[in-house]
């Protein structure tokens, strides 16, 4: 084995890129190679693997898997660092577009800063009355590229993220994909406190995009927070989360923020 990759994050985010457009790897070999190179202390260790691919519609393709191995539709976080990517690889001019499962996302690379235009948000449900350990959870739900649901708190510092997470993530009402989790707290006007519980890598991320843009949304048509909405994650940088909201409809929904490349190498062996 030799595959030269590049370790790359988004606000505490981090994913392998790798370049596929000549194939390193077959489709069938990249699930089990994905959880074995995101597991840390045994290999590189990260949220996720994004191969970037030739697309025939866009100026790329990714193929974007989770921490253990199974595909995930859309991940903000990881489409700016994947924009990044390919602008400085000569792969898509500094403003493209690719191919996700969640459909065409453009993107804009300033720098380290990159926006990204994400695909209209749907499938909302409010007040979801859940109960699961003896307890019950008043919640909103949208999908924003993949499943996310909302716990609003007063307190995110003290949530019990992994109980009250999994027990959403794995519970019937969102079964059998199941949701990701986010506990927002409203800091201001314009601003949010947010730590996700992911499905995928089921447990606590540093930050999740798609999830940061569920929240914004969702703390507008709830909490009268207004856009751009100010999003600070786990890792403690700060998101920025544009959308127009006239005539009751979401529309022109960007997400932003800086990236980092962590460094490059080649694997050698898993």
């Amino acid at each position: 084995m030799s595959i030269a990759f590049t370790k790359m994050s988004g606000s505490g985010n981090d994913f392998i890129i790798i370049d596929n457009r000549i194939p390193v790897m077959a489709d069938e070999a990249k699930r089990d190679f994905v959880a074995k190179v995101c597991t840390p202390k045994t290999s590189v260790g990260a949220d996720g693997v994004i191969f970037i691919e030739r697309s025939g519609n866009a100026d790329f393709k990714w193929d974007f898997y989770n921490a253990d191995g199974s595909s995930a539709e859309m991940c903000g976080n990881g489409a700016r660092c994947a924009a990044r990517y390919a602008y400085e690889r000569k792969i898509a001019p500094y403003q493209m577009t690719f191919e996700t499962l969640a459909g065409i996302i453009s993107a804009e690379v300033r720098g380290a800063v990159v926006k990204v235009r994400l695909t209209p948000p749907e499938d909302l449900k409010a007040d979801i009355c859940l109960s699961f350990q003896g307890k019950s959870y008043i919640v909103d739900h949208l999908n924003t590229g993949v499943p996310h649901t909302i716990v609003y708190s007063e307190d995110v510092e003290n949530d019990d993220i992994l109980r009250v997470g999994q027990g959403i993530r794995f519970h019937k009402e969102f079964a059998p994909k199941g949701t990701n989790v986010n506990f927002v707290q409203k800091k201001g006007d314009d601003s949010l406190k947010i730590r996700t519980y992911e499905r995928g890598v089921e447990g606590e991320t540093l930050a999740c995009g798609t999830g940061v843009v569920a929240s914004a949304i969702l703390s507008a048509l709830k909490k009268n927070v207004e856009p751009p909405v100010l999003v600070e994650t786990r890792g403690g940088e700060i998101l920025k989360v544009y959308f127009d909201g006239a005539n009751g409809a979401i529309d022109e929904v960007y997400l932003e923020g800086s990236t980092k490349v962590t460094f490059e190498g080649t694997l050698v062996e898993l």
